[in-house]
């Protein structure tokens, strides 16, 4: 482990994050008091990349172990210097609630300690926002798009952030790829944008519903969420844009080359709406005339918060944690199930579970046909075996993970719903849970061992496990690409 190219690495990495802790300054001259909110973060933050980038030279090339080093260092430390507008505000006053906040920020979850959302200056909300934007499609993508020198043989810097089994080259050059796929994130961004505009919300709102839509992240500028806003057309305007970020990237790019065929005909896409509208349809009716006495507004709650918690945006329009058994029970399934692979969403990703059902029939059909050779196929292609064992030991871990923090969580006295939801949308990047932890309440009672804990599981479900755990095997560091 070549520990100056790290330092190198991390010190640019605080260079970019002092320049967006400026971008909150253009709502922060209304109060002068929180000028140095921003200033004094942003400050530290250069000087801070100045002292990790002195006298240390960038790498040429990077090993397994130091790629993944690098990405499983970098989000942590995002989030320490993240929090450090919250500190100077007097947003929080302790550091642990403010970590939290800003890990579940950069990770997307959408969890806060934040009691009253509606009392924060708007500088403070922003703030929130842009954290999620920025780690919805990935600040090391971001960061490999802007140093195309690390391009060549960086490709373990993007399989260690990007969700999803495997990562996929649109073009030959890595840098090239990291770059187009900010430029689809920042133009869905943009029309987004101007869209909820239209519909009638503030420049304020508008950008920070955007800033947390795109990247299925779900921080609000309201204490009742996308509810408070009681505006039908930015609901609509959310839940397109919603189902959007749930789809795999690459594939919208492959739309903007006009490969239609490849679209359209994608497995993971079909299986992917397939699962939102029959869930959709069956809260629909379970919650109809049980809890709305509209067909129509119990579609327009039923399928936003169905939308909400498979994309892992984890929006509110209405308190789910009131609904039928049956409603919740789907939910909560659902926030494991997570959207696609190459999404900005959380949760395991339905590439994976769609392989895991290839695999299972491929196991039944090999029991009436023990010699047989069957390989698995998925959009037109056979799937390795070697990413199939990746799936299957993913899978393992995820679940392995879920259990024993639930046990966790449970020894802090909650009950066994609470306890199994909240592990379930921490470590699939959800945010809100069930219980004592549904979308009215916030993990601010929490004791601060517990925050920290589910900080650390946010960050593994943000970077998919393997990259935390993959620094601990031996003999990773001396692999090269």
């Amino acid at each position: 482990m070549r520990f100056k190219a790290q330092a190198y690495l991390l010190g640019t990495l605080q260079y970019y994050l002092g320049i967006v802790m400026l971008f909150p300054l253009l709502w922060a001259f209304t109060d002068p008091r929180m000028l140095v909110s921003f200033i004094i973060p942003s400050v530290i933050s250069f000087a801070a990349g100045f002292f990790l980038r002195y006298k240390n030279a960038p790498p040429h090339d990077l090993t397994i172990k130091e790629s993944f080093a690098f990405v499983a260092l970098a989000w942590p430390m995002a989030a320490l210097l993240g929090s450090l507008p919250y500190l100077f505000s007097g947003t929080f006053c302790n550091f642990i609630d403010a970590l939290f906040e800003s890990m579940s920020g950069f990770t997307t979850t959408g969890a806060t300690v934040i009691e009253d959302i509606d009392a924060l200056p708007q500088s403070i909300l922003l703030w929130r926002s842009l954290t999620q934007w920025l780690g919805g499609m990935g600040i090391i993508v971001l960061f490999v798009a802007m140093l195309p020198r690390l391009g060549i043989r960086s490709i373990n810097l993007l399989k260690a952030e990007v969700p999803g089994p495997g990562t996929e080259r649109l073009t030959p050059r890595l840098a090239e790829t990291a770059k187009r796929l900010w430029i689809v994130y920042f133009v869905f961004s943009a029309v987004q944008f101007f869209l909820l505009l239209a519909s009638g919300l503030t420049a304020f709102d508008a950008i920070n519903h955007t800033f947390t839509t795109m990247p299925s992240g779900g921080f609000s500028t309201y204490n009742g969420s996308v509810g408070a806003l009681n505006n039908i057309r930015a609901e609509t305007v959310m839940l397109i844009f919603m189902i959007i970020t749930g789809g795999n990237f690459s594939l919208y790019y492959s739309l903007w080359q006009k490969q239609w065929k490849q679209f359209f005909k994608d497995t993971e896409l079909r299986f992917y709406l397939f699962i939102l509208l029959v869930a959709s349809i069956i809260v629909t009716l379970n919650i109809y005339q049980t809890h709305y006495e509209t067909l129509i507004e119990a579609a327009r709650n039923g399928f936003f918060q169905v939308v909400s918690i498979t994309t892992t945006t984890g929006y509110i329009t209405t308190d789910y944690n009131k609904w039928p058994y049956l409603s919740k029970i789907i939910l909560f399934i659902l926030m494991f199930i997570g959207a696609s692979g190459g999404s900005t969403s959380g949760a395991m990703k339905q590439i994976r579970i769609i392989i895991l059902i290839k695999y299972a029939f491929r196991e039944i059909q090999k029991v009436l046909h023990p010699s047989a050779v069957i390989p698995l196929r998925l959009r037109g292609k056979v799937i390795p075996e070697e990413l199939v064992q990746n799936v299957i030991g993913f899978n393992i871990l995820y679940i392995f993970i879920f259990l024993l923090s639930s046990i966790i969580i449970g020894s802090l006295g909650l009950d066994f719903i609470t306890s199994l939801s909240v592990a379930a949308s921490c470590l699939g990047n959800v945010g809100p849970a069930l219980g004592l932890l549904g979308p009215a309440h916030t993990y601010a009672g929490f004791p601060a061992t517990a925050k920290l804990y589910l900080s650390f599981i946010m960050l593994l479900g943000r970077l998919e496990i393997y990259t935390i755990l993959v620094l601990l095997l031996p003999g990773a560091g001396t692999k090269r690409f």
